[in-house]
This record gives structure tokens, C-alpha cells and sequence, in this order.
């Protein structure tokens, strides 16, 4: 594939991602964000295997870069929704 292709997928998936995620409702949230960390582990697994397979420097940076990202999101979504679960548990009365 050229170029422009590749491009042309990456700009109309960015766009699709835009409008499914703030199209959701609020109840569905949480769910939403256990998604979005399995989809991340599977970013990090296809960088690593970029990065151990590529014969090019500039590719072994990628996959690093890869991972370090898609890391930062899992437990930055971890995060976001243990904050959102505590949210809905009942406050004890002193």
C-alpha cells in the first residue's frame, strides 16, 4: 500500500473513533473504557512485536514509542474508571 492510502485510513478511522466515542451515552462509559485497555494491550503487543522484528532503527523507536503510549492509556483508563466506580458506592454515615 502507498502512502496516501495508509494515510487516508488512519484520517477516516481517527474520525470514526471521534463521533462513536462521543456519541455514547453516560451509563455506558465505564464499559466503554474496559474496551478501550483491551484494545491498548493489543497496541502494545503488535509494538513489541514491531519492535523486535523490525531490522531498521527508526522502527525499533516506533514500537518503543508504541508501547510507552499505549501503556500511559491503560492505566490512565484503569485510573479513570476506579474513580468512576467509587463515584456510585454508598457513602458511610458517621
Amino acid at each position: 500500500m502507498d502512502f496516501i492510502s495508509i494515510l487516508s485510513i488512519f484520517v477516516l478511522s481517527c474520525f470514526v473513533g471521534y463521533y462513536v466515542v462521543w456519541s455514547v451515552t453516560p451509563a455506558l462509559h465505564t464499559p466503554l473504557m474496559a474496551v478501550t485497555n483491551a484494545i491498548s494491550s493489543v497496541i502494545i503487543v503488535g509494538g513489541l512485536i514491531a519492535a523486535a522484528a523490525a531490522g531498521v532503527p527508526g522502527a525499533k523507536w516506533l514500537g518503543l514509542a508504541a508501547v510507552a503510549l499505549a501503556s500511559v492509556n491503560i492505566f490512565g483508563g484503569f485510573a479513570v474508571t476506579q474513580r468512576m466506580l467509587s463515584m456510585y458506592k454508598k457513602k458511610e454515615r458517621k
